[in-house]
């Protein structure tokens, strides 16, 4: 590969004929598309961690992990996207050396932490669907100790950089900052390998091995229509298991499909260094990985009943105190009135029906 120039402050990049990587027009279509997929992500995300802490009734295991990665989504929306869209406009990288570290590591912390919560998910619903250790149950202190072991792996296979080991440097078009992958120091390429090995290559043997079983159950479930099978107990409870089991599979797969490009890229360059490859050839996948900070909300939102029926009673409570606010007292007192009348009515239909069992049964209730 071309090495390509970078001026002293790592805040523009140069191709290597010494030319920006696009045109100015090719810039602004890039900042359009990253606002496409960065405002409905950050609105969404919020959106999904804003509803969850409103309602109780959410706070279980697998929402817990949810909302973990709604947190590292909203985190990677709010710096890696918001950042490519201003840079991408500005046609160059305007944080400079110390910024691009920054962003870096930030982006890197929060999708590191977001694909390990993918791991934790698959792990939850393998544990909830299959039942592979009979009653032990995925509870909250294990979803907890899982959302913060997720954030301590990422933050140690990411903090390295910042000390010596590996570093952070611009890619693609030079508008974002990521893992040095071009670099062919032996310093920097045995932290990518490791970087890979743990960060990439694990989390997604434990989703594969996870998710494998789950298909296998969900292909049982759906050829014979059992009320009851070997993994899980009582027919209503199989279909709401596996309704949440498609639910997170698809969600799994989505962000593997906007991952597995970005990871199959990085390692093309560190085992085959003279691949020419075109910067935006290369930013493609860098920009298909942030994408995914908006698909799952997306899956989370309307695919989960519970969410919308939460969602639903969010809006529905707002707009009734807006609807009392602007009708003002007499209204309030219409609404009093009205409930109390309902309270007497069904006062009067519940003493009929006891004095009809008192006649039936010859003897008071």
């Amino acid at each position: 590969m071309q090495h390509s120039a970078f001026l002293p402050n790592a805040s523009l990049y140069l191709g290597p004929q010494g030319e920006p990587a696009l045109s100015r027009t090719g810039f602004i279509l890039l900042s359009i598309i990253m606002a496409v997929f960065t405002g409905p992500a950050i609105v969404l995300n919020a959106t999904v961690i804003i509803v969850s802490l409103m309602h109780k009734q959410l706070r279980q295991p697998l929402n817990y992990a949810l909302v973990n990665m709604a947190v590292a989504d909203l985190g990677t929306a709010m710096t890696g996207g918001v950042l490519s869209v201003i840079n991408n406009a500005q046609g160059y990288f305007s944080l400079g050396r110390t910024g691009c570290v920054l962003e870096g590591f930030a982006v890197s912390l929060f999708g590191i932490t977001s694909l390990c919560t993918v791991a934790l998910i698959a792990v939850e619903r393998m544990f909830v669907v299959c039942k592979p250790l009979g009653q032990i149950t995925f509870q909250r202190n294990h979803a907890v100790g899982g959302i913060a072991a997720s954030w301590l792996w990422s933050l140690t296979w990411n903090l390295p950089p910042l000390f010596g080991w590996g570093r952070y440097e611009l890619e693609g078009v030079g508008t974002s900052c990521a893992p040095d992958w071009h670099n062919r120091d032996p310093h920097n390429v045995s932290y990518i390998l490791a970087y890979f090995a743990v960060c990439f290559a694990v989390p997604f043997f434990i989703i594969l091995a996870s998710y494998t079983k789950l298909l296998y159950i969900n292909s049982v479930f759906i050829m014979f229509k059992v009320s009851k099978m070997t993994c899980v107990e009582g027919g209503a409870v199989a279909k709401a298991e596996m309704k949440v089991a498609s639910m997170v599979i698809l969600m799994v797969l989505t962000f593997l499909i906007s991952w597995l490009p970005y990871a199959a890229l990085a390692m093309l360059v560190v085992y085959s260094p003279d691949t020419e490859i075109h910067p935006l050839v290369g930013t493609v996948p860098v920009y298909l990985a942030k994408s995914s900070t908006v698909y799952n909300p997306i899956i989370y939102i309307y695919l989960n009943k519970q969410v919308l029926l939460h969602l639903g009673i969010s809006f529905t409570v707002k707009n009734k105190q807006k609807t009392m606010r602007s009708r003002g007292l007499p209204f309030l007192t219409k609404m009093c009135l009205n409930h109390h009348r309902l309270h007497m009515a069904f006062s009067m239909k519940m003493n009929i029906v006891k004095e009809a069992m008192s006649m039936l049964y010859n003897k008071p209730i």
